[in-house]
């Protein structure tokens, strides 16, 4: 699969599977992603090839040891890593393929915004209950 930002400097192939796919209500993904929540996968890190762009992208330390990518040029969040994890999640909004697999779970549920309602059935998590996305 492949994926890209907004103005087309950061282009990326994702050369294995994804997994982990979420909708994440928390207020950091909120405010990075400017809407309810952010809708984010896992790949394997080995995986996740940056092939144009790798120097347009800045990164914002938001928590101790994780890290938000995204393109410096017009703001679109592309992936996020913690130090040694072996998966980065990519921001599924920049991929310009259909992945194979669908949204499984809404997580951190108990910071979503009051404003947003969720009307699917996906199993809601007031966190991440042992996962991270």
């Amino acid at each position: 699969m492949k994926g890209s930002c907004l103005c087309g400097a950061v282009r990326y192939e994702l050369r294995g599977g994804l997994t982990g796919i979420n909708y994440c209500h928390c207020a950091k993904c909120r405010k990075a992603s400017g809407t309810a929540f952010a809708t984010s996968a896992g790949v394997a890190r080995e995986d996740f090839v940056l092939v144009a762009g790798a120097g347009a992208l800045a990164a914002y330390e938001s928590s101790p040891g994780k890290r938000r990518h995204f393109c410096a040029a017009c703001g679109s969040p592309i992936y996020s890593e913690r130090d040694g994890a072996a998966v980065v999640y990519v921001r599924l909004g920049t991929l310009d393929d259909d992945p194979p697999l669908r949204p499984q779970v809404h997580i951190h549920v108990a910071e979503k915004a009051a404003w947003f309602d969720i009307a699917d059935e996906l199993p809601q998590l007031a966190a991440e209950e042992g996962l991270w996305f």
